[in-house]
C-alpha cells in the first residue's frame, strides 16, 4: 500500500499535506480501493469556513457513497476542478492530481494531532 511519509493522515481515511499556511486534502490510496470505481466528487463547501471532522463533500463510488470529513479547520480555498470531469483521478493517483480540495490552516496545532504514515498503516493493517 502506497503511504506517503511526507503526509499526515485521518482515521477517516483522509490525507493532509500541508504547503506553508495551506493545506491539500485527498483520500488515502486504502479508501479509495475500498470504495472501488470513483464515478462522482461532490464538493460545495467553496469559500466556506469548514471545522475539524465536519464534512465538505462526498465521494460516490460505483456501489456506495462516501463522506469526506475535513481533517483541520480552515476555509476551502479551491476545490480540484480536474475531477468533474475525471473522478476516477481519485483512484489511479490518490496522493498527486486525485486531490480535492486546498484548505486554509486556520489552527496548525491541529496538524499534530493526525497520524502519522506508520500510524495509519497499522490502523488499516497495512
Amino acid at each position: 500500500m502506497n503511504l506517503p511519509a511526507s503526509l499526515h493522515y485521518t482515521k477517516d481515511h483522509e490525507w493532509i499535506r500541508v504547503e506553508g499556511d495551506v493545506a491539500y486534502v485527498g483520500i488515502t490510496d486504502h479508501a479509495q480501493k475500498e470504495l472501488g470505481d470513483i464515478v462522482y466528487v461532490d464538493i460545495d463547501t467553496l469559500d466556506k469556513e469548514v471545522a475539524q471532522h465536519d464534512v465538505f463533500g462526498t465521494v460516490e463510488a460505483v456501489k456506495t457513497v462516501s463522506d469526506l470529513f475535513s481533517p483541520i479547520t480552515g476555509t476551502v480555498l479551491e476545490v480540484n476542478e480536474k475531477l468533474a470531469d475525471a473522478p476516477e483521478t481519485v483512484n489511479s493517483d490518490p496522493y498527486g492530481d486525485g486531490w480535492m480540495v486546498k484548505i486554509s490552516i486556520a489552527n496548525p496545532s491541529e496538524i499534530e494531532d493526525l497520524l502519522s504514515a506508520e500510524a495509519y498503516g497499522e490502523l488499516v493493517g497495512a
